[in-house]
């Protein structure tokens, strides 16, 4: 690890001017003064004791928005059981690094496996690899798999894509000199409609967000189409938790499903770390990138687990490679697994059909509410977008000096969007919950149109 880390202070000066900064504070600029704290100002000479009495003083002076939280895009406050924590913090699985000896892995390549099996399930296609970083760097590997089996280099996002996906993805291809072309959104629906005549004929992917960005749901099965008869593959990038409720995205045509298993048993943890998954049609079973892992026996018949298809240039020729990505978040993957097997389909479409009839149901509260507005018409499932009176990050802060943060104001990505706001409801939001954030609401509202 000490071969990654500066060794003097002219290598520190090296590694900070190559992204353009004079010293380490420059690196947190874009942190709020009002959330740093330039260190903990312990007092000298306490006990152990006194310094963990002293350090729960601190940590009480945080502010825990607890069920109070409507924060989604992207990342989403669900409810993970005790059952879950106590088997991922289990030794076996927390020291585990990954599974190069298969002979001496076979308990973390059954977990993998059971991965692989639950996210075939999931999303209605033939085979899933190991996991990944993350969703968006998902989303990018999928897009590149999906030019490397159509041989051409044009990839058209969905408008509605979420931004920092749309970014990653951009990132990726910038590196080859792949051509990026938007599809634009239905201002009055939310949906990404396919065009009459199909997206542009040299259009190796489509790359479609299921529910999108904004929370509405997209027409999978007519992009589907659309996207076949252009020659072109459909990579449909999906909130796990949906699947208990929509269509599996394999069943209405897409070629490639990926997404974040964040939602599955995995908490918010400031960010991170998650893991992407992603499962493909059997056809496209060479072109996965990371690895896999195969069930099979042993010379004695009993059953056993070996990793297969590893196409990362760690094992392979790098011009034979299909990504550079050699990690598989295997831990959070296994969080996630045991989650769906507690579970189980019955209990992943009843968490579903929770979520979903909480957030129809503030939806039309708050819509009843005067100068509130739904953004777009088009369907949705446990987030949706308002349009305010007055400019949301306003509303914001007039509902957080409530107790309650209502969601993440949409001026953040788009600068005409400054009075929109997208809200996110799960089962964690209890109808209390609700019944607080329509009232904070009204008072908000009351203030604005006074002030």
């Amino acid at each position: 690890m000490n071969a990654y880390l500066p060794h003097s202070d002219q290598d520190r000066a090296q590694m900070l001017a190559a992204v353009g900064a004079t010293s380490v504070d420059d690196l947190f600029a874009a942190l709020p003064e009002s959330l740093r704290v330039a260190g903990l100002a312990l007092p000298p000479g306490l006990t152990e004791a006194e310094t963990r009495d002293h350090l729960q003083l601190l940590a009480d002076e945080n502010k825990l928005w607890g069920h109070s939280s409507f924060v989604g895009a992207g990342f989403y406050r669900h409810h993970v059981p005790a059952a879950v924590r106590a088997m991922i913090g289990r030794s076996e699985f927390a020291t585990s690094y990954t599974p190069y000896q298969a002979e001496v892995s076979q308990g973390t390549l059954a977990h993998i496996f059971e991965f692989q099996t639950a996210v075939c399930e999931l999303t209605g296609l033939d085979v899933a690899n190991a996991s990944l970083w993350d969703g968006p760097s998902a989303a990018a590997e999928a897009a590149f798999l999906a030019l490397r089996a159509t041989g051409r280099d044009r990839i058209a996002l969905s408008g509605a894509l979420h931004p920092e996906t749309n970014q990653v993805i951009s990132t990726y291809a910038a590196g080859p000199g792949f051509s990026i072309t938007p599809l634009p959104v239905d201002e009055t629906s939310g949906q990404t409609p396919p065009p009459l005549s199909g997206p542009p004929s040299d259009t190796g992917v489509v790359v479609l967000q299921q529910p999108n960005f904004f929370g509405v749901v997209e027409d999978t099965a007519a992009w589907a189409k659309a996207a076949h008869q252009a020659g072109a593959l459909l990579v449909v990038v999906q909130n796990p938790v949906t699947l208990g409720v929509l269509e599996a995205p394999g069943v209405l045509g897409a070629d490639i499903a990926v997404g974040d298993v964040q939602p599955l048993g995995n908490g918010l943890n400031f960010g991170g770390p998650s893991a992407g998954y992603m499962a493909c049609r059997g056809s496209l079973l060479r072109q996965l990138p990371g690895r896999l892992v195969g069930r099979t026996v042993d010379a004695e018949g009993r059953t056993c687990y070996t990793l297969t298809l590893q196409a990362r240039e760690q094992h392979i020729r790098r011009a034979k490679a299909t990504s550079n990505i050699c990690s598989n978040q295997a831990l959070n993957a296994l969080a996630a697994t045991v989650y769906l097997a507690l579970l189980g389909p019955v209990g992943l479409r009843e968490l579903g059909s929770l979520c979903l009839q909480r957030a129809h149901a503030l939806q039309e509260r708050l819509e009843a509410l005067p100068g509130v507005t739904a953004a777009f018409s088009g369907p949705f499932f446990h987030e949706f977008t308002l349009r305010l009176p007055f400019p949301a990050n306003e509303f914001r802060r007039r509902l957080r000096e409530q107790g309650v943060d209502p969601g993440i104001p949409l001026g953040r990505w788009f600068l005409e969007k400054d009075r929109e706001l997208l809200v996110a409801v799960t089962e964690v939001n209890s109808p209390t919950g609700l019944d607080r954030y329509v009232e904070a609401a009204g008072r908000a509202l009351t203030e604005g149109v006074a002030a």
